[in-house]
């Protein structure tokens, strides 16, 4: 049974800075053929993808809100993949969620019907 179980959510102020983490379990985590990825869905919105990370970790793609603020990535050893999130926003405010697309690379546009896995969240807060 394949679980995600996301952590390091919280309250900051904008231009604070939060790591998640997201462990992995009964999953192959450093297989090639799979699509990694974090989504954000924020109150009355829909969920959008934030980042992902595919073929061995050299592609990573992230929404353009988010560049140059947010880093992805994973560690095999660990089964575990990793957002850190820097100058935060107010409009960063979201649930997060970590998921994985099995057997599969990434498609683009990212959609989250894709993706097979998925945690339970972890609530992101940056007041201003």
């Amino acid at each position: 049974q394949v679980q995600l179980v996301e952590s390091g959510g919280g309250s900051v102020q904008a231009g604070g800075s939060l790591r998640l983490s997201c462990a992995v379990s009964g999953y192959t985590f450093s297989s090639s053929r799979n699509c990694m990825g974090w989504f954000r869905q924020a109150p009355g919105k829909e969920r959008e993808g934030v980042a992902t990370i595919d073929k061995g970790d050299s592609i990573i793609v992230y929404a353009d809100s988010v560049k140059g603020r947010f880093t992805f990535s994973r560690d095999n050893a660990k089964n575990t993949m990793y957002l850190q999130m820097n100058r935060l926003k107010p409009e960063d405010t979201a649930m997060y969620y970590c998921a994985v697309r099995a057997g599969s690379r990434c498609w683009y546009p990212t959609r989250t019907l894709d993706f097979d896995y998925w945690g339970q969240g972890t609530q992101v807060t940056v007041s201003s």
